[in-house]
């Protein structure tokens, strides 16, 4: 079994997805103000795909990696004779989990809707139109969701695999 690179108990796969938490809002935040303040339709857009590529990317190979680990909860208690999160604290992460994977299973199909229409809706280069009042509630309602999962995610990581 492969051991992360962040220090803890998890998986390599694992550790990536933590660091894309930590990285996917900040530049989110940063593709919101390059739209909404400078006007950079089309950096906004590059930004926007570049991290949907990304994170789909990454989620596919996290889930690989998962799956050949035999779930999350084998890797957290690698070791059978000495469990690290057991009782009432594996139920702990185990509800985390679930309201994580709210988010996280939401999350793209919202900004998967999101940029699909917007790359369908707007022209190329893009500038604003007609679909620019749906994709603004669409894009903060993805905004949102991505925060959410990053948050959740990154509480779920710290009791499963850090303070176990």
């Amino acid at each position: 079994m492969g051991h992360g690179f962040l220090g803890y108990h998890a998986s390599f796969m694992l550790d990536v997805v933590v660091c894309a938490l930590v990285v996917v809002v900040p530049v989110l935040l940063i593709s919101v103000y390059l739209v909404k303040f400078r006007r950079r339709y089309l950096w906004h857009r590059n930004i926007q795909v570049g991290l949907g590529i990304v994170l789909l990317l990454t989620v596919a190979a996290f889930e690989y990696d998962l799956r050949s680990h035999g779930g999350w909860e084998q890797i957290v208690n690698r070791d059978a004779q000495h469990l690290r999160v057991a009782g009432a604290d594996l139920e702990f992460v185990r509800r985390l989990l679930w309201v994580h994977l709210i988010f996280a299973v939401s999350t793209p199909f919202l900004w998967g809707a999101t940029i699909l229409l917007a790359l369908r809706r707007f022209a190329s280069p893009p500038f604003p139109g007609p679909h620019s009042w749906l994709h603004k509630r669409l894009g903060w309602a993805s905004a949102i969701d991505i925060s959410l999962t990053s948050v959740t995610g990154l509480l779920f990581y710290y009791f499963a695999f850090v303070a176990g």
